[in-house]
């Protein structure tokens, strides 16, 4: 499933790719997603200028001009492409949304896109942008731009863990009477907003934590980040800033330390470790058992 490195990195090519422009037209190649789309949904947003491309945790944002919001989630197979010009690697016949066959736009073929092509936003500066979702687990929405932050999928979202307000004192807070794991209460998104699997061991990893180690020890009685919560606010940033630098670099080698690196030494200069594997809440975390405590 991707995580926010990758959604991150998608907000900034879909900002690229639609900011400044039009939506000149929408189509949907079938009828639902994770769930149904609504049947005014290309409908709504045909002709709209788009202001800009945000995210919050692992939804994107696409801003109208019109006041609403088209909120999107890659679910765990879902990716965007960008088509300079209006050609299209051949592939499924290009269907509407209720599966009847639609007029053809001049410049289309029914061999245009590929079978797992779902979604077309048809630019006004002439790009097309493609959403290809495989497990079809993403979902598309369109909300009043006042309602967005009140809606299920955002409401209950913790704190960014780039963004100024996640800090070893909010950290605390939201960790003092948890009695769950550390790895368990970073996954969970009322603590950090779009912390995933893979990140939050290779920053408990750098902080050298140990995930198994219960949240709540972190802090102090009085409520109070002790120094580890100080350096693990630390790794996280660190961590999610190389991963996001670590998309934009083609064929570059394997960037975590820890993750998927069961039985091999651990990196950590001097340790000597080997690292292991465990399963918490029915997901992998990778660690080592002689640096992180």
């Amino acid at each position: 499933m991707p995580e926010l490195p990758e959604v991150e990195y998608t907000r900034r090519q879909l900002q690229r790719a639609m900011s400044g422009a039009r939506i000149t037209r929408a189509v949907t190649r079938r009828g639902n997603l994770r769930y149904p789309f609504s049947d005014d949904f290309a409908e709504r947003l045909g002709g709209q200028l788009v202001r800009g491309v945000s995210r919050r945790a692992k939804y994107l944002l696409v801003e109208l001009a019109s006041g609403d919001v088209l909120l999107m989630h890659l679910g765990m197979s879902g990716s965007f492409r960008v088509i300079r010009g209006r050609g299209a690697p051949k592939g499924a016949p290009y269907e509407h949304a209720r599966g009847a066959p639609y007029e053809l736009a001049p410049h289309e073929s029914r061999e245009q896109y590929e079978t797992h092509d779902h979604v077309v936003f048809e630019m006004s500066n002439g790009r097309t942008v493609v959403f290809n979702d495989p497990r079809r687990f993403g979902f598309m929405t369109i909300v009043p731009a006042d309602e967005a932050a009140g809606h299920a999928t955002l409401a209950r979202l913790g704190p960014e863990p780039l963004a100024k307000t996640f800090t070893a004192v909010a950290l605390a807070q939201a960790l003092s009477r948890r009695k769950t794991s550390l790895k368990i209460a970073l996954s969970d998104q009322r603590v950090v907003a779009g912390l995933g699997n893979i990140y939050v061991s290779e920053a408990l990893h750098r902080a050298r934590l140990l995930p198994k180690r219960r949240a709540a020890t972190l802090v102090t009685r009085s409520g109070e980040p002790r120094p580890a919560l100080f350096e693990l606010v630390t790794a996280i940033r660190e961590v999610l800033k190389q991963a996001i630098r670590h998309q934009y670099r083609a064929g570059a080698d394997d960037p975590f330390l820890v993750y998927d690196h069961e039985g091999e030494p651990c990196p950590r200069r001097g340790c000597g470790g080997t690292i292991r594997r465990i399963v918490q809440g029915g997901r992998s975390t990778f660690y080592c058992p002689v640096c992180q405590l």
